[in-house]
């Protein structure tokens, strides 16, 4: 197998092991940039180049994450008079980013692979919720990849209403970096640019109509998605259909996604608790050690709560996250009596605060 400059597309000797225990030695690796239906946009050091999935691999697939997603690096068979590559195997991934399935009660969706930074984008104009945020960083920290924030379209808002949500991050014990930036104005595109180095992964991630298009479009340095014009209210309109792989000026590698309002939590034990940090130091002062911080005595979370260091609306997603990653780990008889019990425990705390 000939992997030689590959390096340039994020190839190193972790993968380099594992396609040697994996792949047919007459075949060749690639990265995928795109995947369409039944077809995989495949990019290796010659060129790219399009690929379909053997019959074997496809029956062998148990589940739809098994499935070949952009930013996994496959093992494929093409010779110069075939049309198509032929994907027999998929290479073990470094990290991953996925989401709870719409509408399935356990499944998972691959969103990218062996990504190395997740950049998490919000509109500072309509679109800036910190729920959603930390949403986010539980995902990005579960898949082993690195998150950096992102606020867009400063220039529809004020200093004042920016300085309050990057406040707001901070006291949400968030420890991300944050970047600001307007697609109109290009203020704060070069801070974005310094921080993307050649021969790394990132992925662009949020909501749509938040300007995703059009700075994929400033950092790649040509038109290579379409954009429409925002609405009268300054949205953005959505764009973009598929994810996909693309190389910046640099060599730094960059995946955009279709909007993604809703990101379902699945389970990610321990990573909740690491992405609270401050709810994190604060519990090693409590009595317990397993401490769940919803009842128990001398349990410091609860009496932050109470005193007002941390917020309620913080603390409540804390816990809400935490229990949708733990529902995802139990079985469907478990799952509906915690259902019952989780909205007792609500009421429960929320009738405490209120008492004190």
């Amino acid at each position: 197998m000939k992997h030689s400059n590959l390096e340039a597309l994020g190839w190193d000797s972790w993968f380099e092991e594992q396609a040697r225990l994996l792949c047919d030695p007459t075949a060749s690796v690639a990265r995928v940039t795109a995947v369409d239906r039944e077809q995989l946009l495949l990019l290796n050091d010659i060129g790219t180049f399009r690929a379909k999935l053997s019959g074997r691999y496809l029956y062998e697939s148990v589940s739809t994450t098994e499935l070949p997603c952009v930013g996994d690096w496959v093992c494929v068979l093409k010779t110069e008079d075939d049309q198509y590559g032929l994907v027999h195997g998929i290479l073990e991934r470094k990290t991953s980013l996925r989401r709870k399935a719409v509408g399935e009660a356990a499944k998972s969706q691959m969103i990218a692979a062996n990504v190395d930074v997740v950049i998490i984008a919000q509109s500072c104009h309509f679109d800036f919720n910190l729920k959603r945020l930390e949403r986010y960083l539980v995902n990005v920290q579960d898949g082993g990849a690195t998150p950096c924030i992102l606020l867009t379209k400063t220039d529809l808002v004020s200093a004042k209403t920016v300085a309050g949500q990057l406040d707001q991050i901070v006291k949400a014990g968030i420890t991300a970096p944050v970047l600001t930036l307007s697609n109109v104005t290009k203020e704060g595109i070069d801070g974005l640019k310094a921080v993307l180095s050649p021969g790394k992964t990132y992925c662009l991630v949020g909501s749509s109509g938040i300007g995703k298009s059009t700075l994929i479009n400033d950092l790649v340095g040509r038109e290579v998605l379409e954009t429409k014009a925002v609405s009268e209210t300054g949205e953005g309109r959505h764009t973009t259909v598929r994810r996909e792989l693309f190389i910046l000026e640099n060599g730094a590698m960059i995946i955009d996604n279709p909007g993604m309002r809703e990101i379902g939590v699945l389970s990610a034990e321990g990573v909740v608790e690491a992405s609270y940090s401050d709810i994190s130091a604060l519990s090693e002062q409590c009595r317990f050690r397993d401490c769940t911080h919803t009842s128990e005595p001398g349990c410091a979370v609860l009496k932050a709560l109470k005193s007002g260091e941390i917020e309620a609306e913080h603390y409540g997603n804390f816990i809400k996250l935490r229990s949708e990653s733990a529902f995802h780990q139990m079985s469907s008889v478990e799952k509906r009596k915690k259902d019952k019990n989780f909205g007792k425990l609500i009421k429960s705390v929320k009738k405490s605060l209120d008492e004190d």
